[in-house]
């Protein structure tokens, strides 16, 4: 039957950077078919993966193996015998968990075929160690046949053992005759896998230019697709840049909201003081009669006050004439107070020397 593919998927193909061992170098521009192989003459599997004419996953698969879901849609084997670690991405998660699904089987199937050509092994080690435990004992009954004496005595047990020898020698030669007629079996079957895999890498080869054509239309496609890319950002950083206007927009519409119910606040509140302008009007009219009254008053007073200052002038002009002439008659009174007092003491001495 040869080499046959026993499930297929894309996805994009990266390897472990050889200096680094850290980070990953793409293996492929985009996706790419990614396929397990069946070997049936050798009962192995493999993943093969091909970009254009060249081959960027060749793995076979071991029980050692073990493939790892490092994120939603990444997962990463290591291959020892390629010396380097695979890592695929994914288009969904459902892909990468199907896939994750068919590594850990065909990993069981290899496992299953490793013990079969181990037990396989085992069985044809010991049909060789019998085989040779057995060699001695014929050379040991040659050697046993020496003597004529010795040939006499030991004629009929030499023989049987001779027998059960040939006996097993037969069936030795029988098994690799047959194991030669498989191993011729499974050589032609490997010449006829070969022979189909000339014809596919020639078929291959042929269909390279039509994969370039198509390659050569998808990178026009891609261009485009990334020009229209270019224009949506820009059209998206434009709707973005509006999208930041309007939000300033609604700020200062909020702004200028309450600054209005603040400026019909205070229109209330003056809406509520002309109501009470012409009460306030009414009793400006009142307080300025009342003041034009005061002022009438005031102009009597101030005349009248005019008149009782020239009388107070009046008043002190006289009382100070009257003060000069009080003080004269206390002068006048003074003199008299004094000639009575002399005229007095005059009496009293008088009155004593009488």
């Amino acid at each position: 039957m040869g080499e046959q593919p026993i499930f297929t998927t894309r996805a994009h193909v990266f390897q472990i950077d050889p200096t680094t061992k850290k980070n990953w170098v793409p293996a492929s521009k985009q996706a790419v078919t990614v396929s397990y192989f069946y070997d049936s003459t050798r009962n192995s599997y493999r993943i093969i993966s091909v970009d254009g004419s060249k081959v960027i996953i060749n793995s076979t698969i071991t029980p050692n193996m073990t493939f790892t879901k490092t994120s939603q849609k990444f997962g990463q084997w290591a291959d020892s015998r390629a010396n380097t670690v695979f890592g695929l991405g994914f288009a969904s998660e459902q892909q990468l968990a199907k896939f994750a699904e068919k590594f850990q089987e065909v990993k069981e199937a290899a496992k299953l075929a490793r013990d079969k050509s181990q037990e396989k092994m085992e069985t044809s080690s010991n049909h060789s160690q019998e085989s040779g435990r057995e060699t001695p004992s014929s050379t040991q009954a040659s050697s046993i046949n020496g003597t004529d004496d010795e040939k006499i005595s030991h004629v009929g047990p030499a023989d049987a053992l001779l027998k059960s020898e040939n006996d097993r020698l037969k069936t030795a030669v029988e098994q690799s005759n047959t194991n030669a007629k498989k191993w011729e079996t499974e050589l032609q079957t490997l010449r006829e896998s070969n022979a189909r895999l000339v014809e596919a890498l020639k078929e291959s080869s042929t269909n390279v230019e039509t994969w370039k054509k198509q390659l050569a239309a998808c990178k026009e496609e891609s261009d485009h697709l990334r020009d229209k890319i270019t224009e949506l950002e820009a059209e998206c950083n434009e709707a973005n840049q509006e999208k930041e206007r309007n939000a300033q927009l609604t700020v200062r519409v909020q702004e200028l909201e309450s600054e209005l119910q603040e400026k019909e606040q205070e229109l209330e509140n003056l809406r509520k003081q002309a109501e009470i302008i012409p009460q306030l009007m009414e009793e400006c009219e009142n307080i300025t009669q009342k003041l034009q009254a005061a002022e009438m008053k005031n102009k009597d007073l101030e005349e009248r006050i005019e008149t009782l200052q020239t009388d107070i002038e009046d008043s002190n002009h006289k009382q100070g004439h009257l003060k000069v002439e009080l003080k004269k008659f206390m002068d006048i009174l003074d003199g008299k107070i004094d000639e009575l007092h002399e005229f007095r003491q005059g009496l009293s001495k008088l009155g004593v020397d009488n």
